[in-house]
């Protein structure tokens, strides 16, 4: 039996729904041999592949980096679960949404630093005008709101996925929760 190869992600986020993914604990071992993690920032994997059967995306797209990886993984993906309230929402990387680019950079690298007090010109990825949640960019299959979703409710999606079901987490959890 082939496995389900997932992919994961984490774009303008904390990387808590991950640490949510990995309190699955000792039941990682059970979906072991039902799944492959094919690309992930769990794993060493630098390349989006072809054939994926689910990405699961956390965190809201608020650069051209979020959005260019987002697309991506849309077109080589089967299901493309909203993983997390900042994928679902924008949530918390949203809040800056009510100020400019500028002055969020400004505020972030010049105002509350101790040292260099400059713009970044290397290394940070072009911020958008605003956050925003993944399915305002591409068509999401499932939504599994949480902040973090609870390992619970992600081992039953996933199971529920491998037996072929239609899995509902938002039964399951709900916003900030």
């Amino acid at each position: 039996m082939s496995r389900l190869k997932i992919a994961t992600t984490w774009l303008d986020g904390c990387s808590g729904c991950h640490m949510s993914f990995l309190d699955i604990d000792e039941r990682l071992l059970e979906l072991s041999d039902k799944i492959e993690l094919v690309y992930s920032p769990l794993v060493d994997m630098k390349t989006i592949p072809e054939g994926i059967d689910l990405a699961l995306i956390e965190g809201a797209v608020s650069s051209e980096a979020d959005k260019n990886e987002l697309l991506k993984l849309r077109a080589n993906s089967k299901i493309l679960i909203s993983f997390g309230d900042c994928a679902v929402t924008a949530n918390v990387p949203g809040m800056r949404n009510h100020f400019s680019v500028n002055d969020t950079l400004s505020r972030a690298y010049v105002e509350n630093s101790d040292s260099g007090k400059c713009l970044p010109s290397v290394s940070v990825p072009k911020l958008i005008e605003f956050a925003r949640p993944v399915h305002e960019y591409v068509l999401v299959d499932f939504f599994l709101p949480g902040c973090p979703p609870p390992a619970d409710v992600i081992f039953s999606t996933l199971c529920e996925l491998l037996e072929g079901k239609t899995p509902s987490p938002i039964t399951k959890t709900r916003f900030g929760a």
